[in-house]
């Protein structure tokens, strides 16, 4: 039989990870006969209040016995989650694949909020046979993992995740150097594991995890291929998961006038007001949507340079922003400029005798002191925009989980040039 066995919420802030869990329990099913077709890491609404880190649930596609499988799965999840926690509540669920639900509770999950209730009911439709599931505690982690079995992206990227012993939370050792030349022997087809402008490593988390670092990319073989450059600590294990991360697809289109908070936006609309430094170096501006109703938006300190272009906008800028809508705000994650609004600058004319004029008081127009000759016109003229159109985003150390990074379309040009010759 083939089914889906989906799992969430076994880790905490100190210590385990999902992830690593579903990959002891993938070795642990091969070694009993089962076998495992694919495994999936799926993010699921980044604003959710009681995620631990990335809001990270796990699906092992699988070929054998679902109730060998569910067994063991419970097994290991009661010997390696972090039940100290008050917020951790395992759950999980297998589901034969021909009984496996759409995928809309999955994009609910990932672009809305669902309750316990919510997916306990999702299960329960389901008929006798065709699933088991279990929750620990107040079970919230059956959201995850019944958003996990009904998963089914269209759009998707690779990561190859590398594990040291989850009993070792020291320091970490993954060679710098090595990490660079990872990227620059795989970028573009690998991203974000390291921030080249910044000079700043991204991989290698600095949590008490058992993940040593991970590897984002377009392909298996590209993942892989840049983890053979990387020098580390001997690890435990490693995992390729397929995945909806760098995908946008927690984003929805909506109007300024109808964005709900906690869930996350494509908005278009003219700049209002000139952007504004505030304290600890946030940068923020209104919006004016489409229909007419303003909404602020922030690019905070962590977005490091992309607060450079968020300053070069101008009243009258047509744009799309992109990011989460919470407190009020619109958080940054990326903007597309479609239309330059003109700058321009006024200057005293210059008068006919050939000298520049200058002002004759407020509201008096201009005067030449060499001649005494008046004007009540300016000479406006143009001036050249640091911006042009086109998509900007925040830098690697910023990068939410769930952000299509523009590399991604450089890829999939480079694909089509390869297919045309």
């Amino acid at each position: 039989m083939i089914f889906r066995l989906g799992l969430d919420d076994t880790d905490s802030p100190d210590g385990m990870c999902t992830t690593y869990l579903a990959s002891v329990i993938s070795d642990k099913l091969i070694s009993e006969g089962i076998a495992v077709n694919e495994m999936l890491l799926l993010r699921l609404n980044p604003n959710v209040k009681f995620k631990t880190r990335g809001n990270a649930a796990a699906c092992l596609i699988c070929v054998g016995d679902m109730d060998s499988a569910f067994d063991t799965a419970c097994v290991l999840v009661e010997r390696y989650s972090d039940f100290d926690c008050e917020n951790t509540n395992p759950g999980v669920v297998v589901v034969a694949e021909d009984a496996r639900p759409d995928s809309g509770f999955y994009l609910r999950a990932l672009r809305d909020f669902c309750t316990i209730d919510e997916a306990v009911r999702l299960l329960d439709s389901i008929p006798d046979g065709k699933v088991r599931y279990r929750g620990w505690k107040n079970k919230r982690g059956l959201i995850g993992a019944a958003a996990s079995v009904s998963a089914e992206p269209d759009d998707c990227t690779y990561e190859l995740l590398v594990y040291r012993n989850p009993e070792d939370k020291g320091l970490r050792y993954v060679d710098r150097e090595s990490l660079f030349e990872a990227e620059e022997k795989t970028y573009p087809h690998t991203w974000d594991s390291v921030d080249m402008v910044n000079n700043a490593v991204v991989c290698v988390p600095h949590t008490p995890d058992p993940v040593l670092y991970g590897i984002r990319g377009e392909s298996p073989e590209w993942v892989r291929r840049a983890d053979s450059y990387i020098i580390s600590q001997v690890p435990e294990r490693r995992s390729v998961f397929r995945t909806n991360q760098g995908t946008d697809a927690h984003l929805t289109d909506a109007d300024a006038g109808s964005i709900e908070d906690g869930k996350s936006y494509r908005v278009p609309g003219r700049v209002l007001s000139v952007p504004e430094s505030g304290h600890g170096g946030h940068v923020s501006f209104m919006l004016e949507g489409m229909g007419g109703s303003p909404v602020r938006c922030m690019a905070y300190e962590p977005t490091k340079n992309f607060r450079n272009t968020v300053r070069a906008l101008i009243p009258g800028d047509l744009i799309i922003v992109c990011g989460s809508y919470k407190g009020g705000s619109i958080n940054l994650e990326k903007i597309q400029v479609m239309e330059t609004a003109v700058l321009t600058e006024e200057k005293p004319p210059v008068c006919v005798c050939g000298k520049r004029m200058t002002s004759a008081g407020s509201g008096k127009g201009y005067k030449c002191r060499r001649c005494s000759g008046k004007s009540m016109v300016p000479e406006i003229s143009d001036l050249k925009r640091d911006l042009s159109p086109g998509w900007y985003e925040v830098p690697p150390v910023a990068r939410r989980h769930l952000s299509k990074p523009l590399v991604r379309d450089i890829v999939k040009i480079s694909e089509l040039n390869h297919t045309n010759f």
